[in-house]
């Protein structure tokens, strides 16, 4: 996933300066992409200026610098209806940061885009765990360096599996909660607010 769509998402819901961007991210966004520098943020919102897809104005500031506050133009209106819209394809790792991405600012554009996207995700964790819950994981052939303790190379092997069957059926579970309140409340009944 390209971040310059988690900026347009962002600019969706209202104007923001470089500074409030980095903000936003360093907290409530914080799992949306690793550490954002700003200067990384000024680079991009650059870019996205040059490419047309956002404009800005100078806001004056009393005794500081003035800022550059920045909103969407048609054509990123455009561009991120569009990437809302297309294909999903999930990665190989649960709770990808492209997942959280068009769930929190694609949803709000398109629910039937927001539907679909989690039904995608849902029927993936699925097949994950029908495919691989029962596999065979004995770890076997180990011809270690000295000093590797074998016995706990599987015992931490069983423990990694144990939390990632537990995580992802967790995340099953809450991928249906979601599911069923977006399709409850396409029959007319209030959605209600999501909660990990």
């Amino acid at each position: 996933m390209k971040f310059e769509y988690a900026i347009l998402g962002l600019l969706s819901w209202r104007p923001f300066s470089g500074y409030d961007l980095a903000k936003y991210l360093e907290v409530e966004g914080r799992f949306l992409k690793n550490k954002v520098h700003l200067s990384q943020i000024y680079r991009l919102l650059a870019r996205m200026v040059d490419s047309g897809w956002v404009a800005y104005e100078v806001s004056a500031n009393d005794g500081r610098p003035d800022s550059k506050i920045y909103r969407l133009t048609d054509l990123g209106i455009t561009t991120l209806r569009d990437w809302v819209r297309s294909p999903y394809e999930p990665s190989t790792r649960f709770q990808d940061p492209e997942f959280a991405v068009r769930f929190n600012f694609g949803g709000p554009l398109d629910r039937d885009a927001l539907v679909e996207l989690v039904r995608v995700e849902l029927a993936t964790r699925r097949s994950q765990v029908a495919r691989f819950r029962t596999r065979d994981r004995t770890i076997a052939d180990l011809d270690p360096i000295d000093g590797v303790d074998v016995s706990l190379v599987r015992r931490l092997s069983d423990l990694g599996h144990e939390h990632g069957a537990s995580a992802i059926d967790h995340w099953i579970a809450w991928l249906e909660r979601v599911l069923a309140e977006l399709e409850q409340d396409q029959s007319g009944t209030t959605v209600k607010e999501f909660s990990a």
